[in-house]
């Protein structure tokens, strides 16, 4: 299933409340999650780290981190499958091993890479959820990182120890950690969607609850104006 063809649907059944009903029901699920243990050193050599991360449908976790203060840009795209199957009529399938999946550069001497972690587990997605996420079916949109460096991987997969051990979740974390996968952009419609339709019902439902929670929860950390992607990238 598509990132927007489950809304009309939705919103036939419940009525011309349903977006208002269904983002506060979203937001009252959604916690803060205690920090990594494990994180790089603070870096102070003003080169900019990259981040990838997948987490169902990428307007949402675009969306997200285009408010992170000390992110640079947020592009979405896709990572886990071949340049020739990068495409989102392909993806869409299901049958190209790609995630649909944001490219998140950071400054890291504002926000560390455990920070964009932290964020991306307490608000972007629910990395409890195998190959989907809500009713966005399809290995597409699996929970995943694709780690850049050895050291991110070593994070990442800490971090998915340490939350596990705690059971904050209900659930066991499902995140695959992917390292060595190039990612490739999404068609420039897909360049900040929720930026440009925050009204849009898919937007409204399922991703603003994630930029509010965000607010809510990373105060420090929240920007009001988000960094949007030139047409270029």
């Amino acid at each position: 299933m598509r990132c927007n063809l489950r809304v009309a649907s939705l919103v036939a059944l419940l009525g011309a409340g349903a977006v208002s009903l269904v983002a506060t029901a979203n937001a009252d699920e959604i916690h803060a999650l205690p920090a990594p243990t494990m994180d790089e050193p603070a870096i102070d050599r003003g080169v900019p780290e990259v981040a990838v991360l997948a987490g169902g449908c990428f307007w949402g976790v675009q969306g997200v981190f285009q408010h992170v203060d000390g992110v640079e840009s947020a592009v979405s795209g896709y990572a886990g499958g071949a340049r020739d199957t990068a495409n989102y009529e392909t993806v869409s399938t299901g049958s190209t091993g790609h995630a649909e999946s944001v490219r998140i550069t950071f400054d890291p001497r504002r926000i560390s890479y455990g920070r964009i972690l932290q964020i991306y587990f307490s608000v972007a997605h629910d990395p409890t959820e195998l190959n989907r996420q809500g009713p966005d079916t399809g290995t597409q949109y699996r929970s995943a990182v694709f780690p850049m460096t050895p050291q991110q991987a070593q994070i990442a997969t800490a971090y998915i120890a340490q939350l596990n051990q705690t059971h904050i979740f209900p659930s066991p974390i499902v995140t695959r950690i992917e390292p060595d996968r190039p990612f490739y952009p999404a068609e420039a419609y897909h360049q900040n969607y929720l930026t440009l339709h925050p009204n849009q019902p898919y937007i409204a439902i399922n991703d603003m609850p994630k930029v509010a929670a965000l607010r809510q929860l990373f105060a420090n950390q929240y920007r009001d104006t988000p960094t949007m992607v030139a047409a270029a990238q």
